[in-house]
């Protein structure tokens, strides 16, 4: 989109890139970027008041973006007029100053669209003309801020400002140092003396008051913002200073600022989701249905602003379905309007009615996934094998790859539905063969039986502290709702290791049991080794760490070593494990691609849980979820219960895994796997059949 732009002013092509920034502003004018491309555009066509009332105009519109400070800031060097150059410059040098300012001017472009080289060359041409000009070290700085040493940089415009107190240009520079080097406090007093030495530089009070509530200021952030106000009457100021509002608590001034800023961008997706939170945190709920409509009498077609109408009355209520059906007939062919009254309909029991706008919205957008859930319900209320089938339409219609699997494996669940388990099953195999090349391959269980090393006092130095925490489940034991749980209640949960840069320690290695049996690998250094990622995973050592894997072994190092540790395994029907795996994954992309082996290996694990429990081997806590794992509330009071504390409940997320014992269903298509699980659920308290 800015392409064109850039490759006419890389060109130097000034009329051509002035008439692509031209073009790209009427067909988006309230785009930020294009603006800033055509500010540039005007000030190298040699338009410089042009340029600061556009890029001005850019600011406006995103107050908060340093970027546009930073291009304002080139604008402005690029604005000084040549008289006033001619008697700063014959005091310095007593040189021509003309070709000085076009160096510099042309740097200052080069730096703005992120050429360094071409910007370094022009500030040495520049250096020929003025060598000891305070405004190289401005554009040196930045270019050496660019290319990542912002410390040089530092030291670079520092020394300059020494030499030129009052040099605007380095204090501009300065700012943007302190910024890349996180120092708020500091970039603040640059750029104020750059706003108090500079007529006209209002406009960067927008920054500085982003520089203050990055302290921690939100309530003088806005403040700093008001006297903006009465010059830029822009909604996007507006709508900053009622986020600022909101962050500093005071809602209802946040609500005065976001209904000017709703009333002058409706379309704005930010300031509506800001005024939606001042409106819940005041209860004003007449006042924001009220609000509402008075927007969407003049934007009727904009989708965010009929989700906040909705957002405001009870779901599955007359008045709800009063808004959709306002909301379908301003825009009849709006797929998210359609999928609105197709929830309405249901939640009033008009099933068939549902099912035609279902069929409709699939005749508008092929294979969109909430209509063809609903179209496939209607079909299995009526006929299974039908709605078997239109699934299996749909997957053999799909072309990519991932999207084909996502059929099947729902047609799998639509058949274990219908009582057609052998197909289901035979499905959901099929599927892990063929993602089995792609996956984690399952570690080697060491079997490990002891002899232990005695469990260690805990130490003096952990008294009164958080104590570490370790996540585990086996695949199939939903311990992610465990996680879940955990994670929207507490701030000490890690699932790092899940991610693509897990840390990198003993507790993420496969190989881990074999080297600690060997003696390859000590105990000590084990927990040492933990304890050293630890440092930057919590700030207190008070830790929820969730492990992709669990063996025995790894007892030879938390008993002598980590005995304050408390270990937490969720626990199922190793037979609903299982089934849980093979059709709805694990939390670690593991390999399934042989049934047999998989349920032998997961037997070997569940063994160890028990060994851990019969034995009392560590302080641990088996958590049973068979019966909770789809209710967050029942899962929160387990871990309480664990913990000794009481938790917070969150609200469930709705997801729904197989019941308890659903496992029988398969027990003759899957008879060889549950034969290898059987004794380990014995063992375990479950019933044998």
């Amino acid at each position: 989109m800015y392409d064109p732009i850039l490759d006419a002013l890389r060109r130097g092509a000034v009329a051509d890139a002035l008439i692509a920034a031209e073009a790209l502003v009427a067909e988006r004018p309230d785009d930020a970027q294009a603006l800033r491309w055509l500010s540039a555009a005007q000030l190298q066509g040699g338009q410089p008041d042009a340029a600061l009332a556009s890029i001005d105009r850019a600011i406006a519109l995103a107050p908060d973006n340093a970027d546009l400070h930073l291009a304002r800031a080139g604008v402005l060097v690029g604005s000084r007029r040549p008289d006033e150059a001619q008697a700063s410059l014959a005091q310095a040098t007593g040189l021509d100053p003309n070709q000085f300012t076009a160096y510099l001017v042309q740097a200052q472009l080069a730096l703005g669209r992120g050429d360094l080289e071409e910007a370094e060359r022009l500030n040495r041409l520049a250096a020929r003309v003025s060598p000891d000009h305070p405004q190289l070290a401005a554009v040196e700085g930045m270019v050496t801020l660019r290319r990542g040493d912002a410390d040089t940089a530092l030291k670079i415009v520092s020394a300059a400002l020494q030499v030129a107190p009052e040099e605007v240009q380095l204090r501009y520079s300065l700012g943007f140092i302190h910024m890349a080097l996180g120092h708020w406090a500091f970039a603040e007093q640059a750029f104020r003396g750059v706003v108090e030495r500079t007529p006209g530089a209002d406009s960067l009070r927008s920054l500085i008051a982003d520089l203050i509530r990055r302290q921690g200021r939100p309530a003088d952030a806005a403040d700093e913002l008001v006297p903006l106000v009465a010059r830029n009457n822009a909604p996007a100021l507006h709508r900053y200073i009622g986020h600022l509002r909101l962050a500093a608590g005071q809602d209802e001034e946040a609500l005065a600022s976001l209904r000017i800023a709703l009333a002058g961008q409706p379309r704005d997706r930010d300031t509506v989701l800001a005024i939606i939170e001042a409106w819940r945190r005041l209860g004003m709920q007449d006042d924001a249905r009220n609000t509402l409509d008075a927007a969407l009498a003049t934007t009727p077609d904009e989708h965010d602003l009929w989700l906040a109408r909705l957002l405001f009355e009870p779901v599955g209520s007359a008045e709800a379905r009063a808004v959709v059906e306002r909301w379908v007939s301003a825009m009849p062919q709006h797929v998210p309007a359609m999928e609105a009254q197709m929830s309405v309909l249901d939640a009033a029991g008009e099933r068939d009615a549902a099912e035609a706008v279902a069929r409709r919205i699939v005749a508008l957008d092929p294979g969109r996934a909430s209509a063809e859930q609903r179209v496939v319900e209607a079909l299995f209320e009526r006929d299974p094998v039908s709605a078997i089938a239109r699934v299996g339409e749909l997957a053999d219609q799909a072309t990519e790859p991932h999207h084909k699997r996502s059929l099947r494996s729902w047609q799998a669940f639509v058949r274990d539905r219908a009582g057609r388990y052998a197909d289901a099953a035979a499905t959901w195999a099929a599927l892990a063969r063929e993602l089995a090349p792609t996956r984690l391959p399952l570690w080697t269980p060491s079997g490990a039986q002891g002899p232990w090393p005695d469990v260690a006092p805990i130490p003096m130095s952990s008294a009164g502290r958080p104590y570490p925490i370790l996540l585990w489940g086996a695949p199939g034991t939903v311990v992610e709702s465990i996680a879940g749980v955990l994670g929207a209640i507490s701030h000490r949960l890690r699932g790092d290791r899940f991610l693509p840069n897990p840390p990198v320690d003993a507790f993420q290695n496969y190989h881990t049991p074999a080297r600690l049996l060997s003696g390859e690998l000590s105990g000590e250094a084990c927990v040492a080794g933990w304890r050293e990622t630890l440092a930057n995973r919590s700030e207190d050592g008070g830790i929820v760490d969730w492990l992709p894997w669990w063996d025995n072994a790894l007892l030879l190092a938390l008993r002598p070593h980590l005995p304050e540790a408390l270990l937490i395994i969720a626990v199922r029907d190793p037979r609903d494990a299982f089934l849980d795996w093979l059709a709805f994954g694990a939390p670690a992309p593991l390999a399934l691609d042989d049934l047999d082996a998989g349920a032998r290996w997961l037997a070997q694990l569940f063994d160890q849980v028990a060994d851990v429990h019969e034995h009392d081997l560590f302080p641990s806590r088996l958590i049973a979820m068979d019966a909770i794992k789809d209710d967050a509330a029942a899962v929160a009071q387990a871990l309480s219960r664990a913990l000794g504390a009481q938790l917070t409940e969150p609200p469930s997320s709705g997801a729904r895994r197989f019941p308890a014992g659903h496992w029988r269903h398969y027990a003759d298509v899957l008879a060889g796997p549950f034969a290898a699980l059987t004794p380990v659920a014995v063992r375990l308290g479950y019933p044998e059949a």
